[in-house]
Parts: structure tokens; C-alpha cells; sequence
């Protein structure tokens, strides 16, 4: 698989193909936290997933909001690695809006995923909706690309939000 020639439309085919993303969050102590959750997103701009506000990234999230998050294909053979980074702040979705964010992140929920509904995830639901809206986007371009005159995989700064 090669890379597409716009960055910005590799950027968009690696976040469309990959239904899974690792999000960095941080702890008390500043040490990072990942969390592999599946996750959709509303026009590259906004990233959402379902999780507990229990779990450790929840609360990491709820204290420290920056967050880290990499979409990349782990199937790819040596050499062919494509990879988005999002640097995003995140927080849970406030119940007032379930409605409007639940039918945005519902939307293109993938084969045997479950589009929740908003009382589903609020209230004494032990599950939330969550979202992180993106600062800045880089992807990996890989060392052996020809757009790559170092020879040595790097990081590319990319906009891949769909323009409306």
C-alpha cells in the first residue's frame, strides 16, 4: 500500500480505514497512559469513543484534557507503516448534548459496533460518550519516500479537515 500524493488524503484514508485509535492521556504524576478504544469521527475534526468514566483514561481526561491520539494499520508490511497523530483537547459529552453528539458520532459506526442512544450514556448510565476535538495533525512519512529527502521517517504537518 503506498501512499496516497496529498498528504492531507493519506491523512483521511488512514483515519477512514482503521476503526481503532490509542489514545495518550496523561497521569497525576505526568507519566502517559494508552488506551486502544474504537472510535469515529465527524469530518476529521472531532474524534469520539465510549468508555467508563471510571476507567483511568476517563479520569485522565477529566483532569488533564490534552490529549494524544495515533491511528495507524498494524497490518501493513515493514516499510509501508502509514500513521496519523492528533493532538486534541478532550472531555465527556455533557448529557444536555447526547442528543445532537450521539446522532454525529452514531452516524458511520462501523459493522458490529453499537450506535448508543443518548440515555444509553447519560444520567446513571455506567457508560459516556467522549470527545476529543483536534489542535493539530501530523502523519509519518516514511524514510524510503520519495517526498522524503532525508531518507529518515519523519513527521508531516497535514490538514486533513474536509472543507464544507
Amino acid at each position: 500500500m503506498s501512499l496516497p500524493e496529498n498528504l492531507d488524503e493519506s491523512a483521511r484514508s488512514v483515519i477512514d480505514e482503521n476503526r481503532y485509535m490509542t489514545l495518550g492521556t496523561s497521569e497525576a504524576d505526568h507519566r502517559p497512559r494508552l488506551s486502544p478504544v474504537y472510535f469515529t469521527h465527524a469530518g476529521y475534526r472531532t474524534f469520539y469513543w465510549v468508555s467508563s468514566p471510571d476507567a483511568r483514561h476517563s479520569g485522565n481526561v477529566a483532569a488533564r484534557p490534552e490529549v494524544a491520539i495515533v491511528i495507524y494499520d498494524t497490518s501493513v508490511e515493514i516499510g509501508q507503516g502509514r500513521a496519523v497523530y492528533v493532538d486534541a483537547v478532550a472531555s465527556v459529552v455533557p448529557d444536555e448534548d447526547l442528543p445532537r453528539r450521539c446522532a454525529e458520532a452514531f452516524s458511520q459506526a462501523g459493522p458490529g459496533a453499537v450506535a448508543f442512544r443518548p440515555d444509553e450514556l447519560g444520567g446513571e448510565a455506567p457508560l459516556r460518550l467522549y470527545h476529543a476535538d483536534a489542535t493539530g495533525y501530523e502523519v509519518h512519512l516514511p524514510g524510503r519516500d520519495p517526498r522524503n529527502a532525508t531518507g529518515i521517517d519523519t513527521r508531516v504537518h497535514v490538514n486533513p479537515v474536509e472543507r464544507t
